[in-house]
């Protein structure tokens, strides 16, 4: 039974998978979008760091770590 969190670092070091750093860093990036309703301060400074080219980035790097991962659990 997977941990009681959201953080897909902790998640991810809690499997047989092999991360480098980076990717370890990158999980850590990205859990940082999830951001709660309750805090619309930090919602609000989120939103407007996500310009175009900041949401095209991280959509393409969360596209292929998807890739990867999904290599990786076949």
């Amino acid at each position: 039974m997977p941990p009681p969190t959201h953080k897909l670092e902790i998640l991810a070091s809690k499997t047989n998978l092999d991360l480098s750093d980076e990717q370890f860093k990158f999980l850590k990036k990205v859990n940082e979008f999830n951001i709660e309703a309750r805090y619309p301060d930090k919602k609000f400074s989120f939103y407007k760091l996500c310009t175009k080219e900041f949401t095209e980035k991280y959509f393409i790097k969360i596209k292929d770590f998807y890739k990867w991962l999904s290599e990786k659990i076949k």
